[in-house]
């Protein structure tokens, strides 16, 4: 039987290359959405806070290149605050924030 790690091997590069960027942005918007499950916020509730409309939220959680500004306002609508740590291959690393 073949595996999955089989099948993709046997991919050319760039379909590869392709799957890991969907699979890395579906990883995105699922954490995004644990982010605000987690602080027992709902789509509705954070929509309300952001001033838009709950299906406006479904999309901003799902965009494929999401801005840094769409995820500073739901962190903030969340109650938080968005931050950035830049690492560096020497292990050096800075934090920033939006």
């Amino acid at each position: 039987m073949r595996t999955f790690r089989d099948y993709m091997a046997s991919l050319p590069e760039e379909r590869r290359r392709k799957i890991e960027e969907g699979t890395q942005k579906l990883i995105f918007a699922y954490q995004l959405e644990m982010a605000r499950k987690a602080r027992r916020v709902s789509q509705k509730q954070l929509a309300a806070a952001l001033r838009v409309s709950q299906p406006a939220i479904a999309k901003m959680e799902h965009e494929e290149d999401m801005k840094l500004s769409t995820l500073k306002r739901l962190v903030e609508g969340m109650g938080g605050s968005l931050r950035i740590e830049a690492e560096f291959p020497d292990g050096v690393s800075h934090r920033l924030t939006v």
